[in-house]
């Protein structure tokens, strides 16, 4: 299993996105993440924007030196997610004059548009877990905190305590390809001693995942504990005033890094609301 989440796993390679600053590479994820959700006036126009985006940042996971192997194993532990959605769409009510009927299912009427919904959806979470781990992979930890501490500052002027809430995302980050490691570890140890998480009823099922839920919290205690630890026998306190060894700066890569994402999604933001369509010349394909 921990194969097949790479979240929060940084990996170093010497690429043009590894160099960038990380407040960029933060700026840059959310513009992508409004480009994303962006609603277009037909299926068809959302579908072809969210294409281009699939295609760009399949372009930005490749030239990351990440495995395409890593991110269809990531996405396919989104299963479960992906069947309660379009179970979701099936049983949500729809205008019968607009929808387009699929079939009927136990007398209940099934219309396309549930499976484009959940499509549309799916395609939008992929993208988010492809732009997450693009992120993870190529910035450090300690550069992430800083570049979301640098993000958070102005917040200090009103009491916020920025350094605590950047420590904690940042050490949620790191912690989660290690938790990912202690369910892998956990769910063998428990197998040999036979455990089925896979086969039986659903109150075996729930009993099996006890068996993982109570270790797997016990340990994650453990390691706060000791990672508390750590830091106070290091001397670190969240109140004082710290130097860095480390400074970020914008350089001119950063900028030209920006300026592409905001006006590609800039673009996707003036056809979403000006509601261009192409195919609205098409006659039916309009209507989808």
């Amino acid at each position: 299993m921990s194969s097949s989440f790479a979240m929060g796993r940084y990996v170093p390679y010497d690429t043009f996105i590894h160099r960038l600053d990380p407040r960029t590479k933060i700026l840059a994820l959310v513009l992508f993440m409004i480009a994303v959700f962006m609603g277009q006036a037909t299926y068809v126009m959302s579908f072809l924007v969210n294409g281009v985006i699939l295609v760009l940042a399949l372009a930005l996971y490749i030239h990351s030196r990440m495995k395409i192997k890593t991110l269809l194993k990531s996405i396919l532990t989104m299963w479960f997610m992906i069947l309660f959605l379009l179970i979701v769409y099936v049983f949500t009510p729809r205008d019968a004059s607009s929808a387009h009927l699929a079939f009927n299912l136990w007398g209940i009427a099934v219309y396309w548009e549930a499976f484009l919904d959940t499509a549309r959806i799916v395609l939008r979470l992929v993208l988010m877990v492809m732009f997450s781990l693009i992120l993870t992979a190529t910035t450090r930890p300690l550069d992430l905190t800083d570049a979301l501490e640098w993000y958070v500052y102005p917040l200090k002027f009103i009491g916020f305590p920025t350094h605590i809430f950047a420590m904690m995302l940042s050490l949620a980050l790191r912690f989660i390809p290690t938790i990912m490691d202690d369910v892998n570890r956990i769910m063998k140890a428990q197998t040999s001693r036979g455990v089925d998480y896979s086969h039986g009823s659903i109150v075996s099922k729930i009993k099996a995942m006890v068996s993982l839920i109570v270790p797997l919290f016990v340990q994650a205690l453990v390691r706060s504990d000791e990672l508390a630890n750590a830091m106070e026998s290091r001397g670190y306190d969240p109140n004082a005033k710290r130097t860095r060894y480390r400074k970020l700066s914008f350089h001119l890569s950063d900028l030209f890094a920006v300026l592409a994402v905001a006006s590609f999604t800039a673009l996707v933001m003036y056809v979403s609301i000006s509601g261009f369509d192409p195919f609205l010349a098409w006659g039916g394909i309009a209507t989808w």
